[in-house]
């Protein structure tokens, strides 16, 4: 159990510093808005650059926070047929919230990195997240970087479920997590506060690491 997301970047940059080799060509990739303020921990402790990116799960439409799959903001789309197939969601559902969470993921890239040039090409990438359930999001995070020409990708998150470790390790050159429960329902069981985070905090925290 973490206090916050706080004292969990700052376990997790502990762990990290064992496996970066590069550190002026490593750059963190935070995934919004709760994996910034791990991220943020990480990238103060480790002297790291911190950005931006921002896939969006595809949820269930009696339980949203429960992926179906999920989508890039350049369109890239992963869907868990397995879970799918246990939920029983048709498949316009899936066509619509593909549309809608890609039109989400442009908004929030736009809003947070106001339209900068980005480039990952030959850089090691580390993915942060605030913790990972199915691991749907972060897989079209690491497809991403990967299409963009990252070298090295590493998955990072204070914790992470068993399902989802195994399935990250088939994308990702590396997974790092502090805890892998065995019984995981939800990212926010792991922290005694697990608030929301708003866009106003994720850029504020983008703009104290930029000026730095």
């Amino acid at each position: 159990m973490f206090k916050n997301r706080e004292e969990a970047g700052q376990l997790l940059s502990e762990k990290l510093k064992f496996v970066i080799n590069d550190r002026e060509n490593t750059i963190l990739l935070a995934i919004p808005r709760g994996g910034v303020v791990v991220a943020k921990e990480v990238a103060v402790a480790l002297g790291l650059t911190l950005d931006i990116i921002a896939p969006r799960k595809i949820g269930a439409p009696f339980n949203p926070e429960l992926a179906l799959g999920a989508v890039s903001p350049e369109g890239q789309v992963y869907i868990n047929n397995e879970i799918v197939s246990l939920v029983g969601v048709n498949k316009s559902y899936i066509e619509e919230e593909i549309k809608r969470q890609i039109q989400e993921a442009k908004r929030r890239m736009f809003l947070y990195r106001k339209g900068k040039p980005f480039s990952i090409i030959k850089k090691e990438v580390i993915i942060v997240d605030d913790g990972i359930a199915t691991g749907a999001t972060m897989i079209v995070a690491i497809r991403s970087v990967r299409a963009k020409g990252a070298k090295k990708v590493i998955v990072a998150a204070p914790v992470i479920s068993p399902e989802a470790f195994v399935l990250l390790k088939n994308e990702a050159d590396e997974v790092i997590s502090l805890i892998m429960p065995s019984t995981f329902y939800a990212v926010g069981e792991f922290y005694e506060d697990f608030r929301q985070v708003t866009d106003e905090e994720v850029l504020e925290i983008l703009s104290f690491i930029q000026s730095d």
